[in-house]
């Protein structure tokens, strides 16, 4: 029998307190991938260049996150954009990481969009071209996260592109497999032992329970830790220890 294997990304660069980078230092020993802000939603060239560098020095695979130019709102309101501009928008984000990457040395390795625009680009085919167009357009040799099931796959390989299905060990689903949205009472799971729980189930027997109660089928490439979620740190380490006393190969993908 194959031993089950999967990727452990987190969304990291994303700036809050004194020091942010004591967080993502926290994070970076647990995870396989990272996934660095890009600029438009959190971030900046200065913590782009310091996450990649700590990325690198833990062997830690290195993605782009692009998202929305929304710092206010963090990426995560609804944006209205044409799918020609979210194309130049991924366009300027990746590449502007990917340079920062390969002047440390490493080279860039996926993208995943950030908030919005990761749902919208999960349902909308016209905006997942878009994205996945942009990405092809500057590295086709790049790996594309998308839901599981999402239509963002689809146009990651109709791109041409190698694509990633992520599930979430944190987040709630709904009947559809579509994320149950934030605002809904326990779309954001913070108990750890119900996440770890989920995480294991998931990645071995290929389902979750949704929100309402039903069982959906989720395929699973790589599962996320959210970066800015309470106790990410903490719940990056019971995931991972969780998968690996499961027998699961924690391993960045491809």
């Amino acid at each position: 029998m194959t031993q089950p294997r999967i990727d452990l990304n987190c969304d990291l660069g994303e700036p809050f307190g004194a020091d942010p980078l004591v967080h993502d230092a926290l994070v970076m020993p647990s995870i396989t991938s990272a996934n660095v802000a890009c600029g438009y939603h959190a971030g900046d060239a200065t913590v782009m260049r310091q996450t990649t560098r700590l990325a690198l020095e833990h062997g830690v695979a290195v993605g782009a996150h692009p998202g929305f130019p929304d710092r206010a709102g963090f990426g995560r309101r609804p944006f209205r954009a044409s799918p020609s501009e979210i194309e130049h928008i991924v366009v300027d984000q990746v590449a502007a990481l990917s340079r920062i990457v390969v002047s440390e040395g490493g080279r860039l390795r996926h993208v995943k969009p950030h908030g919005a625009l990761y749902n919208v680009s999960a349902t909308d085919r016209r905006l997942a071209d878009a994205v996945a167009t942009a990405v092809a357009s500057v590295d086709a040799d790049l790996v594309l996260f998308g839901l599981s099931g999402s239509c963002l796959l689809d146009a990651g390989r109709a791109a041409g592109l190698v694509v990633a299905s992520e599930v979430f060990a944190d987040r709630a689903y709904d009947r559809e497999g579509q994320l149950a949205s934030r605002e809904i009472p326990g779309a954001v799971i913070d108990d750890a032992s119900i996440a770890v729980k989920r995480a294991v189930q998931i990645v071995t027997e290929g389902h979750a329970t949704a929100i309402t109660g039903e069982s959906v089928a989720l395929m699973a490439d790589t599962i996320c830790v959210h970066g800015d979620s309470p106790g990410s740190a903490d719940l990056a380490v019971a995931i991972r220890r969780g998968l690996e006393d499961a027998g699961v190969e924690v391993t960045s993908f491809g």
